[in-house]
């Protein structure tokens, strides 16, 4: 047999012979029996067998050989030499058993830790083998409970997974996570935070090669409930809350951008992670550094951020979940701070699902609390003040049907009391008012942030909503009634207000067309005084684009320098919309002034509106215009046929004072001015109740019928004196014809019974408005028709007429004289209509009643077999 191999692990000059020589008992005798030993338990690490006490006659490499053999026997016991000899195993448990040091204070062995690292990177067919021994020697430790040699264990598994970036690091991260699931299970909260902290820096490394096979829900299940933890020590709570959400966000990390790993917005585990997030931001408001609000806060945002179009929902449903489970839509600020943090972290173009969501939210919730309802609307209201790309998705108008809906039902709970169909669940006027509030201002919110065109899109939309006797549907219940109407009008009106104080515009053809202006001035002829006062505000606002709304103030004090004037002339387009609309303006602000439930804000509204008209739109014409509907309004105040109160009719002259006052001094030529100022002097000196100061307590009322001096009112003749030699003296003849406002079908969309009283106004200069003037029954003849057509003026009349005509075309701007053929249109219109109303009259019955035609009979429809 040829000489004993040595190894090359064993000292020089040592042989396994000569070991076994040395360290085989001597022989005994055949007769002696030899008494079988017991069994001696492993030795601890770290307890050493004294040289001298033991075998003296030792080497000092024969004995580390010894130590080495009694180390092996005590982490790994296997049959066999290799298991009992340290040099006989593997090289890779050879390595990973020289990492661990005799004292687990003293740390891993870093020089032996690269050894093993080196050996990896080289072998790395050898990593799986190194990761399960790894584990199995944790796992004895944690068995043990020597957690020093736990967490040794653990950092040398980070150090490898760190430095083995390549094909092969799949073959660590089972081990490696297995080994985090034994962490985890224990009960030992160290441990926890140990194995969360591994899992982060797993989760922060980029592996080159998917995996199809593992699982993080175990993972994603513990870390929520470490979010839940109450551990009596608040110290020891808080590490492992702030541990738990660090792990939810590795996870998140580590799935969301790789297809192949698990879903994790699946709705099973968006339930976990949401509420466990959600908990933690409530609990604990003031975010200090470490905290577990400001780890939340930080996932959470994370969490978002990196949400997809299709993952949207299923982050979004948890939330409102928790919310609702919890009773937190009441308080509102941590609702609203919660999606304040989804708006500001989503993508922008997804921001609109968060809102479709919330709209859904709210039809659910719809028969809930007021409480509950005002507080979802807040939510949305500050979702859309955030959201800031300039649309709301594809369903605008869906988002304020939605609204509006909402609005109808919370009026209809404010005046059945209860706000479910059962009649059981009570509810107050006072909730139901915030609610309502909340939802005007929203609609505000979401229309703010809407390009023009989309605004007025929404403001047509919503004027069609409002119910108008006759022409839209009532909106209000069977059970609500006429006051629910009203209220509903007014909820509508209040949100058209909201849309149209921040309304920009340029064109008010584009801003007021005709099919939102025509029934928004037919609301000026209604009763309800808020109502007037309401459609008053959102014309100004519509009109006023220079807010000056805000510096007029109804007074004779006011001055023009207060004011943002425009700096060019009136564009075509504000000719356009004068020419188109003027007179329904006019004729609609003179109606509104002869309402006897009229008080102070509807007298300022009125001066408002007339002073944002002359500032915006004014040029001759229109100024002319203007004062002539002012002197007709002064005539109104003096006439005796209206129903006025004293205190009306002084707030009619005072509105005249405030506009003349300001008219003064914003151009007209200083004959003007002063004319103005000497009425207003002697109004101060005489009648001080003919003023703005009227409303004031200091000022007093005439105990008797009201009676003005002439000096204290302004003439039409005086003003055309004043007005003479400057560019308003072209339009000077249109003084000559008072101002009455003409007869349109707008009265029957009110069906109010004082618009019938309206139609003695008619546009004949002759006839004095302070008459009244009930229908004639007389018969219509040919002369009668001629008559209403010519004004049988004398040849030279006619002559000087033409003449002067002649030369009015070949001098006069074209805007001119298509304005004053535009006047004589209406005028020939307004005989017109006289005509016709002698015709329609039904003659007397015998009885001596009159009877009625419910449709008149040039508006007849006939058949078209009709013979003619």
């Amino acid at each position: 047999m040829p000489g004993a191999v040595t190894f090359p692990s064993l000292p020089q000059g040592v042989t396994m012979a000569s070991l076994a020589r040395r360290l085989s008992p001597p022989a005994l005798p055949h007769n002696i029996p030899v008494p079988s030993l017991p069994s001696l338990p492993s030795m601890p690490r770290g307890l050493l067998l004294r040289r001298t006490a033991t075998m003296p006659n030792v080497s000092n490499a024969e004995w580390r050989m010894v130590r080495e053999c009694f180390g092996v026997l005590d982490h790994q016991p296997s049959s066999g030499l290799c298991g009992c000899c340290w040099a006989l195993r593997p090289r890779f448990k050879r390595l990973v058993d020289n990492i661990f040091p005799e004292d687990p204070e003293d740390g891993l062995v870093q020089a032996n830790m690269e050894k093993l690292t080196f050996f990896a990177l080289s072998a790395p067919e050898k990593l799986d083998r190194i990761a399960a021994y790894l584990s199995e020697r944790l796992t004895r430790e944690l068995n043990r409970h020597r957690y020093g040699y736990v967490c040794i264990a653990m950092e040398a598994m980070e150090q490898l997974l760190l430095a083995c970036h390549c094909q092969s690091i799949n073959l660590l991260v089972e081990s490696f996570l297995s080994t985090l699931r034994l962490l985890l299970e224990a009960d030992k909260p160290h441990l926890h935070i140990l194995a969360t902290n591994s899992f982060v820096k797993f989760a922060n490394i980029e592996e080159d090669t998917p995996s199809y096979h593992r699982s993080y829900d175990f993972f994603v299940s513990r870390f929520s409930q470490m979010c839940h933890s109450k551990h009596e020590d608040i110290d020891v709570q808080n590490r492992t809350r702030v541990s738990g959400i660090k792990g939810l966000q590795g996870v998140v990390r580590k799935t969301v951008d790789d297809e192949l790993q698990v879903n994790i917005w699946e709705p099973c585990h968006m339930e976990q992670i949401v509420p466990a997030l959600l908990v933690n931001l409530e609990q604990h408001t003031h975010a200090e550094s470490g905290s577990p609000a400001e780890q939340t806060e930080v996932c959470f945002r994370e969490l978002f951020s990196r949400a997809a179009y299709g993952h949207i929902n299923n982050a979004i449903r948890p939330v409102l979940m928790h919310l609702d489970v919890h009773n937190l839509w009441e308080g509102r600020t941590f609702a609203v701070r919660c999606f304040q943090i989804i708006m500001f972290s989503i993508q922008s173009q997804h921001s609109h699902l968060v809102i479709q969501q919330l709209l859904g939210h709210l039809d659910a919730n719809s028969r809930s609390s007021a409480s509950v309802r005002a507080g979802i609307v807040e939510v949305l209201s500050e979702a859309a003040i955030i959201e800031a790309t300039g649309s709301v998705g594809p369903t605008v108008l869906e988002v304020f049907n939605t609204l509006l809906r909402q609005l109808r039902q919370s009026v209809d709970y404010q005046l059945t009391g209860y706000h479910d169909s059962a009649g059981q669940l009570r509810t107050s006027s006072e909730g139901e008012e915030l609610v309502q509030e909340v939802v005007i201002r929203t609609i505000g919110s979401f229309a703010n942030m809407l390009p023009v065109y989309q605004r007025s899109e929404v403001m047509l939309f919503i004027m069609g909503k409002i119910p108008v006797p006759g022409i839209y549907p009532a909106l209000g219940s069977p059970t609500t009634g006429f006051e629910g109407s009203r209220m509903i009008q007014v909820m509508l009106l209040k949100s058209l207000l909201q849309v149209s104080q921040r309304y920009e515009n340029s064109n008010l053809l584009v801003a007021l067309p005709s099919s939102f202006l025509q029934p928004l001035l037919s609301f000026t002829l209604m009763e309800d005084p808020e109502i007037r006062l309401l459609v008053l505000f959102i014309l100004t606002s519509l009109i006023d684009r220079h807010r000056n709304r805000h510096t007029l103030s109804f007074s004779v004090g006011l001055t023009a320098s207060s004011l943002k004037m425009k700096e060019d002339h009136s564009s075509r387009q504000d000719v356009l919309f004068m020419r188109k609309h003027a007179q329904h303006l006019y004729r609609h602000i003179y109606l509104a002034c002869k309402e006897e439930n009229n008080a102070q804000s509807h007298y300022e509204a009125l001066f408002t509106l007339l002073a944002v008209i002359t500032v915006e739109l004014c040029n001759d014409e229109v100024l002319v215009d203007l004062i002539r509907v002012v002197l007709a309004l002064q005539e109104l105040a003096l006439s005796k046929q209206e129903g006025f109160s004293t205190l009306n009719r002084c707030g009619v002259h005072a509105l005249c004072a405030a506009f003349f006052r300001l008219l003064a001094q914003l151009g007209p030529p200083p004959p003007f001015q002063h004319y103005i100022r000497q009425v207003i002097d002697t109004r101060k000196g005489n009648s001080p109740y003919l003023l703005p100061d009227v409303f004031s307590d200091s000022t007093k009322l005439p105990e008797e019928e009201l009676k003005v001096d002439e000096a204290c009112l302004f003439v039409q003749t005086q003003i055309c004196e004043a007005l003479a030699g400057s560019s308003y003296h072209t339009h000077v003849e249109r003084f000559n014809i008072l101002y009455t406002p003409q007869l349109t079908d707008d009265e029957r969309l009110t069906k109010r019974k004082s618009v019938g009283d309206i139609v003695s106004l008619q546009l004949d200069p002759q006839i004095s408005p302070q008459l009244p003037r009930k229908p004639q029954m007389e018969q219509i003849t040919f002369e009668t028709l001629k008559n209403a057509i010519d004004n049988r003026e004398s040849e030279e009349e006619e002559v000087r007429k033409r003449r002067k005509l002649v030369e009015k075309f070949q001098t006069a701007p074209f805007e001119e004289i298509a304005a004053e053929c535009g006047a004589r249109a209406s005028l020939l219109q307004s005989k017109l209509d006289h005509v016709f109303e002698l015709i329609i009259c039904p003659p007397p019955s015998p009885s001596g009643t009159v009877l009625s035609r419910s449709t008149p009979l040039h508006e007849m429809k006939f058949p078209d077999l009709c013979v003619y």
